[in-house]
Order: C-alpha cells, then structure tokens, then sequence
C-alpha cells in the first residue's frame, strides 16, 4: 500500500472513530437530559424533602448543557477537519491512480510490443524454410530419400530454433509428407490439412513474399499444444513467383513463450501479488495470463472505448492499463492487445461497534467500543 492509500485510510478511520464517538457522547448526554429532568419531577413531588436533590438536578442539567455545547463544536470542528483530510487523501489517491495507469499503460505496451517482435521473426522464418532446397525437392521430387532428408533438415531447425514444437511439409493435397519431429508426434505425420485455414491460407499466397499468420489455438496432432501457426507456400524451384507445390507450416510453442512475457513484466512484489498481465486476441479472448487463468477460454471485458491505448478505474477501483498491438516491420499484427490489471488496494476494515448496553441501576446507557 502506498503513502497516500495510508494516509486515506487512517483519516477514513480516524473519521469513524470521531463519528462514532461523538454519537456515543450525545447518545449518554440525552439519557443525562432525562434523568435530570425525572429528577426534578421527583424532587417537586417530595416537597421539602426534595429541595436538595433538586439543587443536585438543575446542576446535572447544566453539565449537560455544557457537553452539548462542547460535542456540538467538536462535531463541526473535527468533522470538518478530517472530511478535508479525507479529501486531499482521495485527490493524492487519485493522482496516484492516473500515475500507475499510465505505467500500466506503458507496461502493456511493451509487453504486446516484445510479442510483435518475436512473431515478426516467426514470419521470416516461415518464408526462408520454405526455400531450403530440402523442403523443396521433397515436393518436387517426392521418394523415401527426400522425405527422409526433409525430416532431417526440419530436425536440424527445431535443434537451433527452439521455440518451434513442430514444422510440417503438406503437399497440394494436404497432406503431410514430413515432420521434424515425427518420434515425439507420431499423429503427424499423414494427417490430412486440407481444411485447415492456415493451409487454404498458404496455397492462396500469391507469391513466396507472402505468408499466412493465426491466433492461437491447440493442435490435436501435437498433443494439443497451443501454438501459434504461421505457413507458407513452398514454391517450385524454390522461387518467390514459383507454383506452389505444398505448404510448409510452422508451430511457435506459445504457452511457453507468452508465458515468459506475461510473467516477465518489470513489477515490484508488493505489485505481483495484486496485478494480472495478459495477452488478449482481437475479441479480447485471453491468450496468456499471468495467473494461468482463463487461457483460451475467458473472455476479458476490456473497455477500450476506442482508443488504441490508455487506461480507466473500474467500480470495483481496480487500475485496468492496455495497448493495441502496433506490428513490428512487415509483422502487422493480429489485433491483438497487451492488457494488464491492477486490483483496489485493500482498505483497513471498520472496527466493530457493538450497541450501547443499558446500565438498570443509573437509568443511563453506557457506550460501549
């Protein structure tokens, strides 16, 4: 909790106990009132008898008198003060508030920001592979050696490029003729790919400078791993206007990879334990979280308002900062958004006041904290 949530909250306590208090005082002084005037009552009906008690009474009635005044002004008085102090604490709060909103905001950005980053190389990658004569021949020249030769260079790449689960050659059927690595995921190869968009995508490319890029989702054949997908034509002679001959589709390993970004933003313990980090795709569906909730399947209600970035408290004062993907290079980005939540900080609870307990043998109500 920071200074001014603490100097908010003690003026907010402090405003309880006055107000509470202050109650108490004039709860007891109108008991007082009564009793004093029951006792003139008395000491009328006794006569003579009753003139000293009656002396006692009308002195008891000024005490009280006294106490009104006195409760009167510290009610104005301190009233007054605290609900001051109670206002400079909610306008530092608040200053305070457009102040995290804004790093929040800039904490967001960068973090939609390493991801455009990262997917713009997934995207250069997808298009060199496509030319390794490996991949290529495998397609032009089909036979159990090619195929083989295909596996071992896909192989190779995954060793170096270890952000990949999988890369998979489909010929113009869809159907997928090599894998790099067909031990672990057997289910791969021969699966038919036709219908999938990412290879209707990739045959439709008009030329090898281009390439297909999809939001993530979990691929049945890859042990249900969720991954983003980037493919590509591979093109005869391994030439940008060459005719497609298949589709070469590649499978950044996200859970891990987004996971390290959501869980790598720049927040200080106290913040880390009241802070969620996550990537949202275009209809806000959550991608990765740093809480490992949701993923895939909550749906976060991101008032942007149409702005591309920025910030705004929620009812429950909850400190919500995003930031539009802006792509990187030829990477224009998916829509996706950077989004990061910061809860209310907790105020310190009420102290109990428990009702005031009648007192039989005075006649008066004794307050009770």
């Amino acid at each position: 909790m920071t200074q001014p949530d603490k100097i908010l909250d003690l003026a907010k306590h402090v405003q309880r106990i006055a107000k509470d208090k202050i109650s108490g005082i004039v709860e007891i002084n109108r008991e007082t009132k009564y009793l004093a005037l029951n006792a003139l009552i008395e000491s009328a009906r006794s006569g003579e008898a009753g003139r000293g008690f009656a002396v006692v009474a009308v002195q008891v009635k000024e005490v009280s008198e006294r106490i009104s005044t006195i409760a009167d002004q510290l009610h104005k008085e301190l009233a007054g003060s605290v609900a001051d102090l109670v206002s400079v604490g909610e306008t530092m709060v608040g200053t305070i508030a457009g102040q995290r909103g804004v790093r929040l905001t800039d904490l967001s950005f960068n973090m939609v920001d390493i991801i455009d980053r990262n997917l713009y190389e997934r995207s250069c990658d997808v298009r060199w592979w496509a030319t390794d004569a490996s991949v290529v021949d495998v397609l032009d020249t089909p036979s159990r050696d090619t195929v083989e030769h295909a596996c071992r260079r896909l192989g190779v790449i995954l060793d170096s490029y270890t952000v990949y689960l999988d890369l998979w050659v489909a010929d113009a059927r869809g159907r997928v003729i090599a894998t790099g690595r067909s031990s672990r995921y057997r289910r791969a190869l021969g699966t038919d790919v036709s219908q999938q968009a990412w290879f209707k995508a990739a045959m439709a490319t008009r030329s090898g400078e281009e390439y297909a890029a999809f939001d993530i989702a979990k691929v049945p054949a890859l042990d249900d791993a969720q991954v983003a997908t980037y493919a590509t034509a591979i093109r005869e002679g391994g030439r940008a206007d060459g005719r497609p001959l298949g589709v070469l589709g590649i499978f950044f390993d996200w859970a891990s990879q987004a996971n390290t970004v959501v869980q790598g933003v720049s927040l200080n313990e106290e913040e880390r334990e009241n802070t969620r980090c996550m990537l949202l795709d275009a209809k806000h569906r959550v991608l990765a979280s740093s809480d490992g909730k949701g993923i895939l399947t909550e749906t976060f209600d991101l008032k942007t308002q149409g702005r591309d970035s920025g910030f705004y408290q929620t009812a429950a004062g909850d400190v919500v900062g995003f930031s539009l993907t802006q792509g990187y290079e030829t990477y224009k980005g998916l829509g996706w958004y950077g989004v990061i939540v910061q809860k209310a900080r907790t105020e310190t609870p009420p102290q109990t006041v428990r009702k005031p307990a009648s007192d039989s043998s005075l006649g008066l109500r004794r307050h009770v904290a």
